[in-house]
């Protein structure tokens, strides 16, 4: 199943790059995506997911006749859609690019090693914002970069382990998703609706199965995420940190709240209160939106966990997911 690293004899995993995408506006994108996990030496297969878009999936069937182009076959949104990936591959390893995102040529290079290590079940690798060219950074100091699907300041530095990995560039090994019941419907984004933590979810659940398991975040594993021009608004900011604490509510119902909040409580306590200060010193270029863009983001994330406790089921739908499951294909 194995074939040689570059340069040596040493054999490694087979894997399958799976790709996601559920509207036609991102038709440009999801080339560049594509065609940029084509390029991985370390890919022996790519999994092209179309989200219950069917005008999408003949269009992208017709794109790639040389790829596995198929529909999702559960429940809408990107938790199924993934799934529906993990299910159809065969290989030993499982990684997932956004639609949105293009990768650096040694992107799955980085990501194999890291799991050729003891205990490495999974891995994640550093997105970086590819802003729109008439808008620039908008409000975001690098502490927000969450909003927009990046790695951001708080994050290591360095290669180690973490809690969770960012959805955009990440891989695990597809036994452990298998036997973890893969990603949970009813958590994450489905369509534009800007859910998330269906990542963190995962990796906190892989934690709680198997708690000699490890998650690491390597940096040199790198994509490029386009930030569309509507997510460079400090309304975007505020709509997308109410649904991440709705998001957070929903995963500390599912897994605990020690857990779901552990990394949250330093990011709370440390990054962002000397960010603002940061940006409070320096009012006269551009701080005075950063800082309030910084205030509306916690503001807006802690009213949506308090609606997401209070209302539940009411606020986003929490149905028990179907478990991810082999597949024959003929």
């Amino acid at each position: 199943r194995g074939r040689p690293r570059r340069g040596s004899g040493v054999t490694l995993p087979t894997v399958a790059v799976v790709i996601c995408a559920y509207t036609q506006q991102r038709w440009g994108d999801l080339q560049a995506a594509v065609e940029s996990a084509k390029r991985q030496p370390e890919a022996t297969e790519v999994v092209v997911v179309i989200d219950h878009e069917p005008e999408l999936l003949l269009r992208a069937a017709a794109r790639w006749p040389e790829l596995r182009v198929v529909p999702n076959t559960e429940d809408r949104g990107l938790s199924g859609a993934r799934n529906t990936g993990v299910a159809l591959a065969d290989s030993d390893v499982v990684a997932f690019l956004d639609d949105d995102a293009a990768a650096d040529p040694d992107w799955l290079m980085h990501l194999v090693e890291a799991l050729e290590l003891p205990d490495v079940v999974g891995v994640g690798g550093r997105a970086i914002p590819s802003w729109p060219d008439a808008t620039g950074a908008g409000p975001f100091p690098d502490e927000l970069l969450w909003i927009v699907g990046c790695s951001y300041t708080g994050l290591p530095t360095e290669a180690g382990d973490v809690r969770n990995v960012i959805g955009s560039s990440m891989a695990f090994r597809r036994d452990v998703l298998l036997a973890a019941g893969g990603f949970r419907s009813g958590i994450g984004r489905v369509g534009n609706q800007p859910l998330g933590c269906e990542e963190t979810e995962l990796c906190i659940r892989i934690a709680q199965m198997r708690p000699e398991s490890r998650i690491r975040y390597e940096p040199r594993s790198t994509v490029s995420h386009r930030v569309s021009p509507d997510r460079v608004s400090m309304r975007y900011v505020r709509r997308r940190s109410y649904y991440e604490g709705i998001s957070k509510a929903v995963l500390s119902r599912r897994v605990g709240a020690r857990d779901s909040l552990s990394s949250e409580g330093t990011y709370l306590t440390r990054v962002l209160p000397g960010a603002l200060l940061r940006e409070l010193g320096a009012l006269g270029r551009g701080g005075g939106t950063r800082a309030l863009a910084i205030v509306t983001s916690v503001a807006a994330t802690v009213t949506g966990y308090a609606v997401g406790r209070t209302l539940g089921t009411v606020v986003v739908r929490t149905a028990a997911p179907a478990p991810a499951r082999e597949r024959v294909v003929v």
